[in-house]
């Protein structure tokens, strides 16, 4: 199915999908017009590449994102460091499980690729059925991890023929979205499926 996605304030970078991959890029008006028939997604903000979060091991393997029905336990930030550690090493299913929430925090922050080592199967696995990339790290790491680390690191832009993955931000522009970070995202793609979408 052919699907075009276009944000308010980047009309001019349009992009049309084929399934997984990006069949044009362009003026919205341009794209409407030769293929009237796709499917019309239209978002507020910016559209650009997905992001590259460098801390892939730090925040799948080294930190427990709580489940909601575990809150009254455990609350419902991250959990980092050793108390991280004492609740995998009590329960070592519950890696996967915070795993996968902890890829659904990265999703909702606009990463499609994650930087790093990953060790473990649980992680790995969740990972690459979210359908994230995995990459190599930044020679120079920003700041501690974060979901939203600063600067950002955005992937090179979606390309005819290429991937279709990328992600889009409720900012005016690319220097907003830096001084209001990742935490702007409203939808993100992988694959050309739709992994993340702000209600």
């Amino acid at each position: 199915m052919l699907t075009i996605h276009v944000a308010e304030a980047t009309p001019e970078l349009a992009v049309l999908l084929d399934g997984a991959t990006v069949a044009a890029v362009g003026p919205y008006e341009e794209l409407a017009a030769a293929r009237p028939q796709a499917r019309v997604r239209r978002w507020p903000g910016i559209l650009t590449p997905g992001l590259l979060n460098p801390y892939g091991p730090e925040l799948l393997e080294g930190t427990y994102h709580p489940d909601p029905r575990e809150a009254d336990e455990f609350g419902t930030e991250p959990i980092t460091g050793e108390r991280a550690q004492e609740i995998f090493r009590a329960d070592e299913s519950r890696r996967g499980a915070s795993a996968r929430r902890g890829v659904q925090r990265l999703l909702a922050h606009g990463t499609v690729a994650v930087a790093g080592e990953l060790r473990s199967r649980p992680v790995l696995d969740a990972v690459r059925r979210a359908g994230l990339v995995v990459g190599a790290r930044p020679a120079r790491l920003p700041g501690p991890p974060s979901f939203s680390p600063v600067p950002l690191v955005l992937l090179p832009r979606p390309v005819p023929g290429g991937p279709a993955r990328f992600a889009v931000f409720d900012v005016t522009d690319r220097a907003e979205l830096v001084r209001h970070g990742a935490s702007t995202c409203v939808a993100t793609v992988v694959g050309g499926r739709l992994v993340h979408r702000r209600r």
